[in-house]
C-alpha cells in the first residue's frame, strides 16, 4: 500500500523533491541549485528547461536515497516561486526564451505606461493586484513585444504560457504528449490577469495587455480531486502517480504552518520575505500597499483569501554580500560575525536592488547603505543586513494591521533564515510579539504534500493537518520601548534616502 506523498518545492533558486509520510515527517529529500541568469541591470532569468530536467534529478535521487519507488506515492503536490513567466511551443516543449523571474525589472517601461492610464491601482478591485513589475501579466506582454518566435507561436496556436507550476505539470503529465496546461488559483491570483472574485481570466485586463485568451491554462482549485493527470511511466517517477495540488510557494508555507483560521498569520523568509494574513472568504481590499490574493481553495468550495506583503530582498541581501561583495563565504557565518557587536552602529542597510516592494511599490528605489562612519566594521554591517529583514519585515505588519484591524499577537515563522536565532529574536523585538518557529520549517514543501494529501484522501481533513503541526522553539520580544522606537526612526528615515533614485 502507498504510505508516502511527493512534494516539488520549485523555488527561486533550486528544486527539491521531499516524501512525506502521513504525520507530514520528512521520509527523504534531494535538492539542486539552478542558475540565476542577469543580463544586465535590474534583469534576472533561469532556465526552464534546466528547472525541468533538475526536477527529474531531485525527484530520482530522493526515491534513491529512500529505497521508495514511484508506486509509493500516492500523489504529487507542486508549490512554485510565483510569478515567473515562461512562454513555450506546446509542439516541441522549447521555452521561446528564458523565463523572465518575479524579481525582474525590466518591464518597468510597460507597468509605467499601464500606471499612467489608469493610476496604479487601475485593476486592484478586480486582480488585489497593484500595477507592478513584479507580476507576471506585464511579462507576458514584454515577450510577445520583444520575442519574434513568441509572437508567431502566438499567432498559429502553438505558444503555451505559465508560471512555473504550470511548466512542470505540463512536463509531467506528457509535455508535448497531452500535457495538462492548467494553473491554480494562487498562481493565476499573481498574474495580475484573473478576476479574485469570479477567479477566471478579465477579458477586460487581458485584451489592455494584448495577451490573447488562447495562450492562457485553465485556472483550477489548488486542491484538486479530478486531478490534472498522471505522471508517466518513462518519466522520472517510473509510475502513475496523481499530480493533485499545487500551490504559489507562500499559500504553501500559510497552508504548511496550519494557518486555517481568520487572523492566522505566517512569515517566510526565503530569497525574499512574505506575510501572509488569512482573511477567511472575505477578499479584503488593501488601502496599505498589502496585496489581496488567494489563499488555497479545495475543489467545490468556496477560495479562502488573505492579505500578502511581499519584500523582494531577504535572504537575497547575505547571498549578495557573500557572492557579489566577497564579504563572507558562507551564508551561516552573518550570525557569529553580527553578534559579535551589540547593535548596529547606527549603520542601516535598505536592500531596494529592485525598487521596493510593500508597503511601497516604488520601482523607483534603489538599495543604500546609511549612517556610515569610522566606527563602522564588518560586524555591524553582517548585523544591519539581518536588521533589514526584520524591519521590513515590521513595515508589512504596520500595514496590515491598518488594512484588517487585527491586532498581531503572535508569529509563525519559516524559510531558511529562521534557523538564524539573533534574527529571529530582533524580529520578536522590534514587532513587540511573539514568534514561533515550528518543528518542521520546510512548511512550504509541507504545504504542497499537504494540498496532494487532502485532494487524494490521504488525510481525512483539515483537522489531521493541525494535529501534525507541532511547535520547535519560541521568541519573547526583550528589547526596551526607547530603544526599539530609535531603531525604528533610523530605519524608516533609511528606507526615505532610497526614494526617487531613478528617474
Amino acid at each position: 500500500m502507498s504510505e508516502y506523498i511527493g512534494a516539488l518545492d520549485l523555488g527561486t533558486t533550486s528544486n527539491r523533491f521531499i516524501i512525506f509520510d502521513r504525520r507530514g515527517r520528512i521520509v527523504g529529500e534531494s535538492q539542486k541549485e539552478h542558475a540565476q541568469i542577469f543580463p544586465q541591470a535590474g534583469w534576472v532569468e533561469h532556465d526552464p528547461m534546466e528547472i525541468w530536467h533538475n526536477t527529474g534529478e531531485v525527484i530520482r535521487r530522493a526515491l534513491a536515497k529512500t529505497g521508495l519507488t514511484g508506486n509509493d506515492i500516492v500523489a504529487i503536490g507542486i508549490t512554485n516561486q510565483r510569478e515567473t513567466t515562461v512562454m513555450w511551443d506546446k509542439r516541441t516543449g522549447r521555452p521561446y526564451m528564458n523565463a523572465i523571474v518575479w524579481q525582474c525589472t525590466r518591464t518597468d517601461e510597460i507597468c509605467r505606461n499601464l500606471a499612467k492610464e489608469g493610476g496604479q491601482d487601475r485593476f486592484r478591485a478586480k486582480t488585489g493586484l497593484p500595477v507592478a513589475t513584479y507580476f507576471s501579466g506585464p511579462k507576458v506582454r514584454w515577450i510577445l513585444e520583444n520575442v519574434e518566435t513568441a509572437r508567431y507561436g502566438t499567432e498559429t496556436g502553438d505558444a503555451l504560457f505559465g508560471t512555473i507550476e504550470t511548466w512542470i505539470i505540463w512536463w509531467l503529465t506528457g509535455g508535448p504528449d497531452g500535457g495538462a496546461h492548467v494553473t491554480d488559483v494562487t498562481n493565476a491570483s499573481r498574474t495580475l490577469l484573473m478576476d479574485l472574485h469570479t477567479l477566471a481570466w478579465d477579458e477586460k485586463i487581458c485584451k489592455t495587455l494584448k495577451i490573447p485568451a488562447q495562450i492562457l491554462p485553465g485556472i483550477v482549485p489548488s486542491i484538486d480531486s479530478d486531478t490534472w493527470g498522471t505522471t508517466r511511466k518513462d518519466g522520472p517517477l517510473g509510475a502513475e502517480v496523481p499530480v493533485c495540488g499545487a500551490l504559489g510557494d507562500q499559500q504553501a508555507a500559510l497552508v504548511g504552518q496550519a494557518c486555517f483560521e481568520v487572523g492566522e498569520a505566517k512569515n517566510t523568509y526565503g530569497t525574499g520575505c512574505f506575510l501572509l494574513l488569512n482573511t477567511g472568504e472575505e477578499a479584503v481590499s488593501s488601502r496599505h500597499g498589502m496585496l489581496t490574493t488567494v489563499a488555497y481553495q479545495m475543489r467545490g468550495e468556496k477560495p479562502i483569501y488573505c492579505l500578502e506583503g511581499s519584500i523582494a530582498i531577504a535572504g537575497a541581501l547575505v547571498q549578495w554580500l557573500r557572492d557579489n561583495l566577497g564579504f563572507i563565504r558562507h551564508a551561516a557565518e552573518i550570525e557569529p560575525l553580527a553578534r559579535t557587536v551589540e547593535d548596529n552602529g547606527g549603520a542601516y542597510i535598505v536592500p531596494a536592488f529592485s525598487g521596493l516592494f510593500a508597503p511601497y511599490w516604488r520601482s523607483d528605489a534603489r538599495g543604500v547603505i546609511v549612517g556610515l562612519t569610522r566606527f563602522i566594521n564588518r560586524n555591524h554591517i553582517a548585523r544591519a543586513a539581518l536588521e533589514a529583514v526584520a524591519y521590513q519585515t515590521l513595515d508589512v505588519v504596520e500595514a496590515m494591521q491598518k488594512d484588517s484591524s487585527v491586532p498581531l499577537s503572535s508569529l509563525r515563522v519559516d524559510g531558511g533564515m529562521v534557523a538564524n536565532e539573533l534574527l529571529m529574536q530582533f524580529q520578536a523585538d522590534i514587532l513587540g510579539v511573539q514568534v514561533v518557529r515550528p518543528k518542521i520549517t520546510e512548511t512550504t514543501a509541507l504545504g504542497a504534500a499537504s494540498a496532494a494529501a487532502l485532494a487524494s484522501g490521504f488525510v481525512s481533513g483539515w483537522d489531521e493537518l493541525k494535529s501534525n503541526w507541532a511547535m520547535d522553539k519560541t521568541w519573547q520580544p526583550q528589547m526596551a520601548s526607547g530603544q526599539r522606537a530609535k531603531g525604528i526612526a533610523g530605519w524608516k528615515k533609511a528606507v526615505e534616502r532610497t526614494l526617487n533614485w531613478i528617474e
